[in-house]
């Protein structure tokens, strides 16, 4: 494994874990890259800094974290005699660093608007790409990311129910934002850290803790990631994309950067990704700032709709939102309908990108999906909803279901 001389080692300071150390050349290399550079200019949480101002860091500080802490994990797992040798080490870091690689500016909304293509599909292709320029050093980074390698533990450690994506999120992003009920003790999970006939263990004195973890998910994703003022937020954003590309496709000439006009003046499909390498490059050059500075343009643009959903989006003068757990009555919309038509001067086709109703759903833990097993000292594993007696299987069993219906303010 290649090591910079002593005096190279290069440092990052981390707001959540302090001193991040790099000691191989290829990590460095790969984090100096463009691509991976692009996601300084990403917001972790998209738009949830209209709710909680603190939520602006980026996914370049997850993707390190998430590396930090999976290099924690394994040095665990070596003290306690698992074999994960030199190149396993190093191509278990680079999946963890790369694994967000391919996520898009607002990533849900620019998925639902206009690059209609998952950002795990175009994280694997940044991934392929990579390992070819830097001579197939990647290969193996790859068959873990993918789950084709070996040691199937190793890919639990980069994408599970219990995986150090989801350690760092749950941790960075209740730092961030200042939900303290999405604290987890990250070092007491680590240290009780096991593998068991190829699958990832946490040992039974370690339960508390992972009920800890499992509930600060559940919380976190109704305080932060669900929450209703950034639900309303992000579909605002798809609608305003959506009229953008609509426009764009009718000819209509808009201010766009090169990179989101590539976009709004195409359709391309994942074929198409997998099959242009223009297409991902093109993407590579897409970050908040395209999307954030052209809806300050549109702001003034003479499309109605375009000009209202941006400057309401640039102001924050969000919508209304209303949510409950059973399905909106239909005479209901109706009735919210018929005002904002006529309070907006609206035709049918128009109406929809002011009120639109819709539902969320969460699983806050999926049984039978990469479960977390609980290891005793008799070696016997159990899930952990078997033995807990503080999580309930029926609340966590099933996808919890939230219906919302969104219109403008000073209508009712």
């Amino acid at each position: 494994m290649s090591r910079f001389p002593h005096n190279k080692r290069k440092i990052f300071n981390d707001p959540v874990y302090g001193f991040i150390s790099i000691t191989d050349e290829l990590i460095f290399d790969i984090i100096e890259h463009p691509w991976f550079q692009r996601l300084r200019r990403i917001k972790q949480l998209g738009l949830t800094h209209l709710v909680y101002p603190g939520a602006l860091h980026t996914r370049f500080h997850h993707s390190m974290g998430a590396m930090y802490l999976i290099t924690k994990a394994m040095f665990e797992l070596r003290l306690k005699g698992h074999d994960i040798d030199e190149k396993e080490f190093l191509s278990t870091q680079l999946a963890m660093l790369l694994h967000d690689i391919g996520h898009g500016p607002y990533s849900h909304a620019l998925e639902n608007s206009i690059v209609k293509v998952h950002h795990e599909t175009i994280s694997l292709l940044f991934m392929k790409s990579l390992d070819e320029h830097f001579d197939g050093k990647l290969s193996m980074a790859l068959e873990i990311f993918k789950n084709k390698y070996s040691k199937s533990f190793l890919h639990q450690l980069v994408s599970g129910q219990f995986d150090m994506d989801r350690l760092d999120y749950l941790k960075r992003d209740s730092f961030f934002t200042g939900v303290s009920e999405g604290v987890i003790n990250y070092e007491r999970l680590l240290n009780m850290i096991e593998v068991k006939d190829d699958k990832l263990v946490i040992e039974s004195k370690g339960i508390y803790s992972v009920e800890k973890f499992i509930t600060a998910r559940r919380l976190m994703y109704w305080q932060v990631y669900l929450h209703k003022t950034v639900i309303v937020a992000e579909y605002m954003l798809t609608r305003v994309l959506k009229r953008a590309k609509e426009l764009a496709g009718n000819g209509e000439k808009l201010f766009a950067t090169p990179a989101l006009n590539f976009f709004l003046t195409h359709n391309y499909t994942q074929k198409d990704f997998e099959e242009n390498r223009h297409i991902p490059e093109q993407f590579a050059l897409l970050d908040d700032y395209d999307i954030f500075t052209s809806l300050k343009v549109w702001v003034n643009h003479p499309d109605r709709i375009l000009s209202t959903l941006s400057n309401y989006l640039v102001n924050r003068k969000l919508f209304r939102i209303e949510m409950q757990n059973e399905p909106f009555e239909e005479e209901y919309i109706r009735d919210i309908t018929a005002r904002v038509r006529q309070k907006y001067s609206l035709d049918d086709e128009s109406t929809g990108y002011f009120v639109f109703h819709d539902v969320t759903s969460n699983y806050t833990y999926h049984p039978g999906v990469d479960n977390i097993g609980i290891l005793f000292k008799n070696g016997e594993v159990k899930d952990v909803t078997e033995v807990s007696d503080q999580l309930n299987i029926n609340l966590l069993s099933k996808p919890t279901l939230k219906y919302f219906f969104c219109y403008p303010k000073g209508v009712v």
